[in-house]
């Protein structure tokens, strides 16, 4: 019963944050100048892109505490926040002149990117805790925080640069609160090894390793788990963009209405990998089988219900004009429910601390990188077929690496 509603917590904290960044660009298509729409619309995606130390901070961090228990994880927060902000601060004078923005938007972007990535520190203490109820609380806050402003700023008829001004200082406001909620006096800190015996716990009921060797978190389980998220994102848009490259504009974009029903089967079993990943952490072998079934059995379900309601999909989703594909939703929904297996698998990788986890993704993006260019025909059917076979082939090296080579 915990768990269940732990789990659906989560996942309505998941829902309220999609809704959010949805709104940003509904509201932005009404009130905005497409002038000023396409350059709020590019900052969103370099806030995305800069958002994923934040992710790789949140997992590295989620993993060392579920396994190891005690740990200041403070500066190292600190620390990844500042890089990444002051990197965005360094390369501001170029994204200004490459992408045509207004400086400001450049320089306001670094600070609304500290605050997101400093809150990956508490998001992952509360997931490694398995405080789920308090994360779910802590995501709504970040979510709010991060596009709050926007969202203000363009009810109210501001500019672009008055809108990331205002969500700057709605996710500069947010910390506290995430901070507030990764350390209620409900939840003692962890024990501190130096002052504790072997047989003592923490407040999640783990032991800490007593060896400052084997417990430090530093910068590079960081970058590991940063370097996964990467991989993991680029792998997930990569056949859309190459099919923007490759195929005409109206095949392109039927293809990119396919990839919805993609993104919706990725997406909507990933409540079950944030769940266990504190439990793959401490190697729980059980949990690991119990949630690749969960994440099997909701990607089957979604490919069954494409192709018996493949029409039905394509005009919800695109409308009447795409209603020829509807033999292709099966397969899109099949590559989404693949590489949720895989996102799973890789952050088994990430939380058990094996050597290069994103190796097989990023092979597995040159590798359709290569087919789609110089093998698959130039037609939707084409590079979907590319992207569903380099897909099944990921799933398959990760379950061989996961519980073949990399268990033994």
């Amino acid at each position: 019963m915990r768990l269940g509603a732990a789990g659906a917590a989560v996942t309505v904290a998941t829902v309220v944050t999609n809704a959010l960044a949805y709104v940003v660009p509904m509201l932005g298509a009404r009130r905005l100048t497409p002038a000023d729409l396409g350059a709020l619309a590019t900052v969103l995606a370099l806030a995305a892109i800069a958002a994923v130390p934040g992710f790789g901070l949140q997992i590295a961090v989620a993993a060392h505490r579920a396994r190891r228990g005690a740990g200041d994880t403070g500066p190292l927060g600190l620390r990844t926040a500042a890089l990444t902000a002051g990197v965005t601060v360094a390369a501001a004078p170029i994204l200004t002149i490459a992408l045509r923005l207004p400086l400001a938007l450049t320089l306001l972007l670094a600070t609304t990117t500290f605050a997101t990535v400093l809150s990956g520190r508490w998001l992952g203490e509360l997931q490694g805790q398995q405080r789920f109820l308090r994360l779910a609380a802590a995501m709504v806050a970040v979510a709010v925080g991060r596009y709050g402003g926007l969202v203000a700023g363009l009810l109210l008829g501001r500019g672009p640069e008055m809108c990331l001004f205002l969500t700057t200082l709605t996710g500069l406001f947010a910390l506290p609160l995430v901070a507030r909620l990764a350390s209620s006096p409900e939840y003692p800190r962890p024990v501190d090894p130096a002052t504790s015996g072997p047989g003592d716990v923490d407040a999640t009921g783990t032991s800490p390793d007593p060896s400052p060797a084997v417990r430090r978190l530093g910068a590079r389980q960081v970058m590991t788990a940063g370097g996964a998220t990467l991989a993991m994102l680029t792998i997930s848009y990569a056949d859309l963009i190459l099919a923007r490259q490759l195929l005409p504009a109206a095949a392109s974009g039927a293809y990119a209405v396919g990839a919805v029903l993609t993104k919706g089967a990725l997406w909507a079993p990933q409540v079950v990998t944030l769940l266990v990943l504190p439990r793959l952490a401490q190697g729980d072998r059980r949990a690991r089988l119990v949630a690749l079934a969960l994440i099997l059995t909701c990607g089957a379900v979604l490919v069954v219900s494409s192709a018996v309601a493949g029409e039905l999909a394509f005009r919800l989703v695109g409308g009447a004009d795409y209603l020829h594909l509807a033999g292709t939703a099966p397969m899109f929904a099949a590559v989404g429910a693949l590489y949720a297996v895989v996102f799973m698998l890789v952050n088994d990788r990430v939380a058990t601390a094996a050597r290069w986890p994103a190796a097989p993704l990023w092979l597995a993006t040159a590798g359709l990188t290569a087919a789609a260019a110089l093998i698959a025909p130039r037609t939707v059917t084409g590079v979907l077929t590319c992207s569903l076979a380099v897909a099944t082939l990921a799933a398959v090296v990760m379950a061989w690496l996961v519980f073949g080579r990399g268990r033994r």
